[in-house]
């Protein structure tokens, strides 16, 4: 079954493996996503998944913390539907809406994104951060793996360059790469620094970057105590 994303046709059954082509360091962006939610040290964290797509993220974070209990909202059913098939028993709740849309109730331990909030444009980013920490328990953690702009158009363009230059290293071909340019023209890429600052001015603490790879790049926050 596929979903309509846009312009864009989304097959669930194929989604997952060109996305470790079209992501560099794949494994090292989720790893360390997941690895921050570990150092939260709960043993059985409330984990709230924004735009949960197939359940990647929320597979990395399990593997992580084991005990994780797993709440995924997606805009897409049958997206959702292939992370509950994926995650089986971990999963405490399903939301189908947009990142638009209230959340879930929480609070949560965490509260974890994958490649979606560039999506939103900058207002809709920064209400959703606001968000995002009213539903964190005190010291609950946000971390968001993301696709970020460059702080001016040169090093966009680098960016687009370099991200080009992995994918076509892991086995990306012609017709695939265009699909993801596709895809690309509707996204709305924020530069990392504002994000962070955005983060800040709604109310995280120890706001960070902890891996950045080119145009993709993990940073979190924590909620004030």
């Amino acid at each position: 079954m596929t979903v309509s994303y846009g312009e864009t046709i989304w097959d669930p059954e194929t989604y997952d493996a060109p996305r470790r082509r079209l992501v560099p360091a794949f494994d090292l962006l989720y790893g360390a996503a997941a690895d921050l939610v570990g150092e939260l040290g709960v043993p059985h964290p409330e984990i709230l998944d924004l735009g949960a797509g197939t359940g990647l993220l929320s597979a990395a974070v399990r593997r992580a913390v084991p005990g994780a209990r797993l709440h995924l909202m997606d805009g897409a059913r049958p997206m959702v539907d292939g992370a509950v098939a994926r995650l089986g028993e971990s999963v405490a709740s399903v939301t189908v809406a947009d990142l638009t849309d209230p959340l879930p109730v929480g609070p949560f331990d965490a509260v974890v994104s994958a490649l979606a909030i560039h999506h939103l444009g900058d207002s809709a980013k920064r209400d959703l951060f606001r968000r995002i920490r009213l539903a964190l328990v005190p010291g609950g953690l946000f971390v968001n793996l993301e696709q970020v702009a460059g702080p001016d158009d040169h090093a966009t363009a680098r960016y687009e360059r370099m991200h080009e230059q992995w994918a076509r290293q892991a086995g990306s071909d012609d017709e695939e790469w265009a699909g993801a340019l596709v895809r690309m023209a509707h996204d709305q890429c924020s530069p990392l620094d504002d994000q962070l600052s955005w983060l800040r001015e709604v109310g995280f603490a120890s706001v960070d970057c902890a891996v950045k790879v080119w145009r993709f790049a993990v940073y979190s926050g924590r909620s004030r105590h």
